[in-house]
């Protein structure tokens, strides 16, 4: 007699928590569209003032859970954000002394600060003499120093050693080739650094890293580039205690700090756009006046030398007003999208652009400023990165190009992720030109030097990312030379390795 076996298949998540990095929200669309079962009951904090803080969190209220926390004096300002981050350091210490046997986390949104908060936590570590002789470790993210006693967190998922991204633990020994670590829910776990060599120091770590993670204790660093799934994780890791740290520089009062982390940063999926909402209609035209526009247009286009070329949008008036459920910048997005996609279908076609589509640029340029400041120089960047944005926008699936503008807009006036930035881009493009010097292909090296070199006199201009970049040297590639700025470092390290190419190929 054959057994009946029935499986249940099922998924567990959280759709207000960090989005994810690839394109799409699956978890999201699912269930929105077939239902789930909710789990209300918060478990993770002991007090019941802090369960419903976390609740408003995961709701949408973020201004209710920092007044909450406010309230009982666990929210600190600063005049800086080095202020802030000394206060945090100073309190954390404080912290760790008092209760020496709680976990404990601090929680930043850029890499950069969390090397900062890491070094700074190491600092009063060894200050205080706990800390031993340091042995060096080429870990995966360049060389680390550990000592018996250090915190460590693991960043990849591996099976065979129990370890997962964002496991913390205590280091018990350590060799330049060989460590051993107690994790926090007791286990020993050893391995060869030759191996495995994905962990960093794990006093401090991002949001994003975060995420699962549970301790007694929370310090947290608000930048600009956090958002409400951001706030909802860093500030619900803890079940005795959380403190949020911020600077007037990144926010001017508290009021600007709730703004900043309520904003809404939900990605989209394909489904989310309903059938009936066709090309034309998006657009804000009917086939009957498209097709009037093309006879007026055919004429003149016949004479022309560019008569097999079919721009897809010559005339770019303001969008009707009567279209619904398109905001305003949401039109002047729209429209300057479909200007770039209209240049960049002349380039692709090896033409250069016509006069009237620099100037339809330059006029949706002025529109979108008009209502966003500073909004096309954001936009036009966005798009440069993701040129798919601009075909997607002008299509009238804008939402994609609109996060991308935004989240450029805070990389512009926040100097750390500028500088993050620069230390991605310059690798990447590093890493492209040289594959290109190998195969052979001078030109596209010589492009790629180009922008490198136009990268390196950039930092003339922008003399806090210079200061940043300063203690990432090793991560550039460089190697910096007394009475010289970084800019002139980095141009030479272009030259020294162009000509050693040259000569090798010689």
């Amino acid at each position: 007699m054959s057994r009946l076996r029935t499986a249940i298949d099922v998924i567990r998540g959280d759709p207000q928590q960090l989005q994810a990095i690839e394109a799409g929200a699956a978890f999201r669309a699912i269930h929105e569209r077939h239902g789930s079962v909710e789990i209300s009951e918060v478990r993770r904090q002991h007090d019941g003032w802090q369960q419903d803080a976390t609740r408003h969190l995961a709701t949408g209220r973020t201004g209710l859970a920092i007044q909450a926390y406010d309230e009982r004096g666990m929210v600190h300002v600063a005049e800086t954000r080095e202020a802030a981050r000394g206060e945090l350091i100073e309190r954390w210490d404080r912290d760790r002394q008092t209760s020496p046997g709680d976990t404990r986390i601090i929680l930043t949104h850029t890499n950069d600060e969390v090397r900062e908060l890491n070094d700074a936590a190491r600092g009063k570590l060894r200050a205080s003499g706990e800390l031993g002789n340091d042995v060096t470790i080429r870990a995966e993210r360049g060389e680390r120093q550990f000592v018996s006693g250090d915190r460590i967190v693991f960043f990849r998922n591996e099976r065979g050693l129990g370890v997962k991204n964002g496991t913390l633990g205590t280091v018990e020994q350590v060799t330049p080739q060989r460590m051993a670590v107690r994790t926090d829910d007791g286990r020993s776990v050893a391995f060869d650094t030759k191996h495995y060599a994905h962990i960093d120091h794990g006093y401090a770590a991002t949001i994003h890293k975060a995420q699962g993670m549970t301790v007694d204790r929370a310090h947290v660093l608000a930048t600009p580039g956090m958002d409400s799934h951001g706030a909802y994780v860093a500030m619900s890791r803890h079940r005795d205690g959380m403190a949020l740290h911020y600077g007037r520089e990144d926010f001017a009062d508290q009021s600007k700090l709730v703004r900043t982390l309520s904003r809404e940063r939900g990605k989209d999926m394909a489904s989310d756009y309903k059938p009936e909402q066709q090309f034309a209609e998006r657009r804000g035209i009917t086939f009957r006046e498209r097709i009037v526009e093309l006879a007026r247009q055919l004429p003149e286009r016949a004479k022309s030398i560019f008569a097999g070329f079919r721009p897809q949008a010559q005339k770019l008036e303001a969008l009707p007003s009567d279209q619904a459920g398109l905001s305003d910048q949401r039109r002047a997005v729209e429209r300057y999208a479909r200007a770039a996609a209209d240049i960049g279908q002349m380039r692709e076609q090896g033409l250069p652009a016509l006069p009237h589509q620099r100037d339809a640029l330059e006029k949706a340029g002025k529109a979108l400023d008009a209502i966003r400041p500073h909004g096309s120089a954001d936009l036009a960047s966005a798009l440069q990165r993701q040129p798919s944005l601009a075909r997607e926008a002008a299509d009238g699936r804008s939402q994609g190009a609109i996060r991308a503008m935004q989240l450029e807009a805070e990389i512009r006036i926040d100097p750390a992720q500028r500088a993050e930035r620069f230390v991605s881009d310059w690798q990447r493009l590093g890493q492209a030109r040289q594959a290109m010097q190998r195969d052979g292909d001078t030109r596209g090296a010589q492009r790629l030097t180009s922008r490198m070199t136009d990268m390196a006199k950039s930092l003339e201009r922008d003399a806090q990312v210079e200061s940043l970049l300063r203690g990432r040297t090793r991560e550039l590639g460089i190697k910096t030379e007394l009475g010289r700025d970084l800019a002139c470092d980095l141009a030479a390290s272009i030259t020294m390795e162009r000509s050693r190419s040259i000569g090798m190929g010689l």
